[in-house]
């Protein structure tokens, strides 16, 4: 069985905070229920070729919105999601740690965020199964060093 790599959104595919606007050529500007979001095309190619190696999920609190909205500007097939059952908050554990362990369950997880706390860390630790989480910057998204890392990660499996 594969290991899941848990997808954020907002942060990962979907850009933002950047000081300089991106290359628009790499780009493309997407509202999502009215809200404008600037998804970063070369996730697309990035994410299917990890495909290969994990079984994707998205981890947001877009949840079955992801569906709607990604595979087709990126490339992908429909994905499962995982439920939150909680509201994003500040402080305390990370609001998408109980749902994360529980989709995970006793699996290999890598989970790709751009807002990982110290509890996300520690949740990590203390996981039998090997489990890798994976920073990223929110201007900049998926990365090519991220997929190598990723799967470099998971043939050391």
């Amino acid at each position: 069985m594969k290991p899941i790599l848990a997808v954020d959104i907002d942060g990962v595919i979907s850009l933002f905070g950047a000081e300089n606007p991106p290359d628009r050529a790499f780009t493309k500007l997407e509202l999502v229920d009215g809200v404008p979001h600037l998804i970063s095309l070369p996730t697309g190619d990035r994410l299917r070729r990890l495909e290969e190696y994990f079984e994707l999920v998205w981890a947001s609190g877009w949840e079955d919105k992801a569906n709607f909205y990604l595979p087709e500007l990126l490339g992908l097939p429909e994905l499962p999601h995982i439920s939150f059952d909680v509201i994003p908050r500040n402080g305390g554990a990370h609001w998408k740690l109980g749902a994360m362990n529980a989709f995970a369950g006793e699996r290999a997880i890598a989970w790709i965020d751009d807002n990982f706390d110290d509890s996300c860390y520690e949740w990590a630790e203390r996981r039998a199964a090997p489990t890798l989480l994976v920073p990223a910057e929110p201007h900049l998204g998926l990365e090519e060093a991220h997929v190598g890392a990723l799967e470099a990660w998971v043939r050391s499996l």
